[in-house]
């Protein structure tokens, strides 16, 4: 059981390590880099059209997209400890990278060894008590705590374990598009609800003769 854990190990190390990345770039994950463009990812993945989802568009435009490695032939997402990777998009530029492990690649395997196989490519990690949130994201829980981070100034790069699919993951983003992603998810659920209290304040005779309501529904 030793050997074939070890062999387990190994593998996962090797495959979580390469490519490795001079100087222990965090803002990289293989092919791709935080902030780029849409555009930009295009030419990595085999998606043409990029078939994103639109999150909302007010007061900024914030944009996902769903990559699954298993069925790509491109280099930048071809990885058999990787299940999915997801991108989310902040008016355009690339600002949270979620990488989610497949569970068979990485069973029997402590929270211990991935921060190791991973501190191979990103350096020394902290640990932290804290926790982070997945806004949008409908396989994860509102929020998971952090197993480990490995940050800089610009950059933040989190390893934890979805409850919900009981399998690791890493999280990676630009801490400033970040901040200012979630500043405008919020404004945007705030508006909705004020758009929903001053509706529901109207006269029903007004909402029902109101020629913009269903704009857009037809």
């Amino acid at each position: 059981m030793k050997i074939i854990r070890s062999v387990g190990i190994s593998l996962v190390m090797i495959l979580l390590s390469a490519p490795l990345i001079r100087g222990q770039d965090l803002s990289k994950y293989r092919g791709f880099s935080l902030g780029m463009s849409l555009p930009e990812l295009s030419n990595q993945v085999d998606l043409r059209p990029l078939q994103t989802k639109l999150i909302q568009k007010r007061p900024a435009v914030i944009q996902e997209l769903t990559c699954w490695p298993g069925g790509s032939s491109d280099y930048s997402l071809q990885a058999d400890s990787i299940w999915q990777i997801f991108f989310s998009f902040y008016n355009g530029q690339l600002f949270r990278i979620l990488v989610t492990y497949d569970q068979d690649a990485t069973h029997g395997l402590t929270a211990e060894d991935m921060v190791q196989a991973i501190s191979k490519k990103y350096g020394t990690a902290t640990r932290t008590a804290g926790e982070i949130s997945f806004p949008t994201n409908e396989l994860y829980r509102t929020t998971e705590k952090v197993i480990a981070r490995w940050e800089d100034s610009q950059y933040s790069i989190n390893l934890v374990r979805s409850r919900f699919l009981n399998s690791f993951a890493l999280v990676m983003f630009s801490k400033r598009l970040d901040g200012e992603a979630e500043a405008a998810i919020a404004r945007s659920l705030k508006m909705e609800g004020a758009r929903g209290s001053a509706e529901g304040k109207r006269p029903p005779e007004k909402r029902a003769a109101d020629p913009g309501r269903f704009e857009g529904k037809r």
